[in-house]
């Protein structure tokens, strides 16, 4: 297993890319459910402010900064190598399986989005097996349908888009009860596997520059994005005086 950084509390895998992938298949073999998060800047913020969120995320078999941000950071104490953007870490997975006996289920997004995403990732991926989908709109009622559902199933993998907490939260309440090997918070990225919303080009994912991508795009993302520097106070201030 990997060793470990800690940045504002929430404790990472100090993993690539390709390592955080071998890590995912080594919990095929285990017969419980593995839960995967990947925080950005914005999410250790919100776990520094709520003591469940943050006992939930440092609760979980793998976390890996999804943020140039965290990865920054971590350069005042025990330094990530390198930033493992979660849309990567499921692309990649969804690379490793598509020709193996692995299904996946994706739970989250507005109605109609899992179902394009599923559609798109099978194209993408030629033997993906996508058992199931359900949106993220629901009551107490559909809640307990989603789960019979994904119990009957029974996939390996559940991607869950709810964002953060919610997302967390829901995955930690239900994970014993959950027939899955893997579950992972992949906030927004149905939208991006559905083509609803685009990625940033490369050559701005490969400067640590998709956030001023964004930006460029959506200008009212603007306060937001102040979000990002006053983390950085926030890791220098308690580096600094403890």
């Amino acid at each position: 297993m990997s060793g470990f950084s800690r940045v504002l509390g929430v404790r990472f895998n100090n993993v690539t890319h390709n390592e955080a992938l071998d890590i995912l298949e080594e919990f095929f073999l285990e017969d419980k459910c593995h839960c995967v998060y990947t925080p950005n800047p914005e999410i250790v913020m919100a776990a520094r402010k709520d003591e469940e969120f943050m006992r939930i995320l440092n609760s979980a078999e793998l976390v890996v900064p999804d943020g140039i941000g965290v990865v920054i950071a971590s350069k005042l104490g025990e330094r990530l190598k390198e930033r493992v953007a979660g849309f990567d870490l499921v692309q990649g997975l969804f690379e490793r399986i598509k020709d193996k006996k692995r299904s996946v289920y994706f739970f989250g997004g507005a109605p109609g989005v899992a179902l394009s995403a599923k559609s798109n990732m099978e194209k993408k991926y030629p033997g993906l097996k996508v058992v199931g989908v359900n949106d993220g709109y629901f009551d107490e009622k559909k809640e307990k349908l989603i789960l019979d559902d994904i119990k009957n199933k029974k996939p390996d993998i559940l991607l869950v888009g709810l964002g953060a907490p919610k997302q967390e939260k829901w995955i930690y309440k239900y994970k014993n009860q959950l027939p899955v090997k893997i579950c992972v918070g992949v906030g927004g990225s149905f939208d991006v596997m559905s083509g609803k919303v685009k990625r940033a080009p490369k050559i701005f994912m490969k400067c640590g520059l998709e956030w001023f991508y964004r930006l460029l795009c959506q200008p009212s993302r603007f306060f937001r994005m102040l979000r990002l520097p006053l983390f950085l106070l926030v890791v220098l201030k308690e580096k600094l005086f403890g």
